[in-house]
């Protein structure tokens, strides 16, 4: 049971809980609750609640009683026609974002200056995106490009290029919603993917396996999908390929490269990297198994995905957006049964959504950048080409301590004339409705009820609550 493994791991923060005013306990997950709006029916309130979490990064003020109003169908329809945001064609220059080109010579004035410039870049871009998240009015888009990112897992603590990881998240942005088969046609030769798997060290005298065993492994095809020899020959058609570093631009050196047919999963030909990933892609086990990436992800790691459903069908043309609204149009992703903790971005992102802060022009821009960095999620920086953990795997001590420093600290400089003004009787339900919340258990109505005279203490526990860090 969740409500087990919430309560087993979060024993010191039920304890720094204690010491708060209103002190809410962990509550049950998968029953118990009473409903914080009775006028729609709770599998509305549910489904609707679990959409706009999962589907986007949370509500913002005033769209979760709306999304109420218009129902299950028109949330689905309305998630689905959202508009692409695509930034603009100068977006680099106007975040002052430049090629820096080769690091310095050690000890030299041009050095510092250098690392200053990295330095203040690779903050601009993780505030900028965490800003696009927070403001967004597609959010759909943004979410499957926060998922891409941990698909395609590429880091900056390697690639060390701010606008190189820009570029490299910007593509994953273009494809989101796209061609699967176009999205990966542009990994496989994008700057930031093959200098992070050492691709640009492959050459057919000293072969370097890594791209090629993490292109069917973890982005096409899955684990035991393929042969060690298949292996070999993906290296070997990987070959001769380099990066610029500073910029990214990928070019490939024949002289370095295999030359010749090779023979990849029964089909032999002479590839190149462009029609080998059309090789891959084209495989009946990539569309299966893209499908289980966004099932696992945006449903539940806890149960495998049902095959029985027929939701992979809808990818058979390896077109993106058919294929999520093939899964968040199913029985199987409506269902109660799955609930969700959510990561810590995904946390952080709902939070500052509801408080509608901007993140890039709020008080303490770098408090929020080093939280996350203190509960293991931040942008540009998965631990490893597999990406971030999921769900239970981010119930923690360490991080829910971190959360309630957060959750403190913007309900201390946010905007609560939403909870603030209205009366003390319809705070707990306007407070379900702000956050998305498709009801509270009995142990939060009452650890709320205690602290309802005063809105930041009862917005700092209502964003600790179990029913806000994990979506039913």
């Amino acid at each position: 049971m969740l409500t087990r493994t919430l309560e087993g791991v979060f024993p010191k923060l039920k304890s720094v809980l204690d010491l708060l005013p209103g002190s809410v306990h962990l509550a049950a997950i998968n029953g118990g609750y009473a409903p914080a709006v009775p006028s729609l029916g709770d599998s509305e309130r549910k489904a609707i609640a679990r959409l706009t979490h999962r589907v986007g990064f949370g509500p913002a003020p005033g769209e979760f009683a709306a999304l109420l109003n218009a129902g299950v169908a028109s949330t689905v329809t309305s998630l689905l026609e959202q508009l692409p945001e695509t930034p603009s064609a100068d977006i680099e220059t106007t975040l002052g974002l430049t090629e820096l080109g080769p690091r310095p010579k050690p000890n030299t004035p041009q050095v510092v200056e250098y690392s200053t410039a990295k330095r203040d870049m690779a903050r601009t871009i993780r505030l900028w995106w965490l800003d696009r998240m927070v403001t967004t009015s597609a959010p759909l888009q943004e979410r499957m490009t926060w998922f891409w990112h941990g698909h395609w897992a590429t880091s900056y603590v390697k690639v060390d290029e701010p606008i190189v990881m820009f570029r490299h998240i910007n593509r994953l942005r273009q494809h989101a919603l796209g061609n699967f088969n176009a999205m990966a046609r542009e990994m496989i030769v994008d700057g930031a993917l093959v200098y992070w798997l050492d691709g640009h060290k492959n050459t057919s005298r000293a072969p370097n396996e890594n791209l090629a065993r993490e292109l069917m492994e973890l982005f096409t095809l899955g684990v035991n999908q393929y042969s060690e020899n298949d292996v070999k020959e993906v290296s070997k058609i990987l070959t001769g390929y380099k990066v610029e570093k500073y910029s990214g631009t990928v070019s490939r050196n024949l002289r370095q490269a295999h030359r010749g047919a090779v023979e990849v999963l029964g089909k032999r030909s002479e590839f190149d990297a462009l029609t080998l990933v059309d090789h891959l892609v084209s495989r009946p086990r990539c569309q299966e198994f893209i499908a289980e990436r966004l099932w696992f992800r945006f449903a539940t790691s806890s149960l495998a995905y049902p095959k029985s459903s027929g939701i992979d069908g809808a990818f058979s043309q390896r077109e993106i957006r058919p294929l999520v609204t093939a899964l968040i149009t199913s029985p199987e992703f409506l269902r109660s049964e799955i609930p969700q903790v959510k990561s810590p971005l995904e946390w952080m992102v709902a939070a500052l959504r509801a408080l509608s802060i901007v993140p890039s022009s709020s008080q303490r821009p770098d408090f929020i950048l080093n939280a996350l960095t203190q509960m293991g999620q931040i942008p540009y920086s998965p631990p490893s080409v597999g990406g971030w953990p999921a769900d239970e795997a981010w119930l923690s001590a360490a991080s829910a301590q971190t959360k309630i420093q957060v959750a403190s600290f913007l309900t201390r400089n946010a905007d609560l004339s939403p909870i603030a003004d209205v009366s003390t009787k319809r705070r707990v339900s306007e407070l379900a409705d702000l956050l998305g919340i498709p009801h509270w258990s009995q142990r939060t109505l009452t650890a709320l009820q205690s602290a309802i005279k005063n809105p930041p203490e009862l917005m700092t526990l209502a964003l600790c609550s179990p029913e806000f860090q994990v979506n039913g």
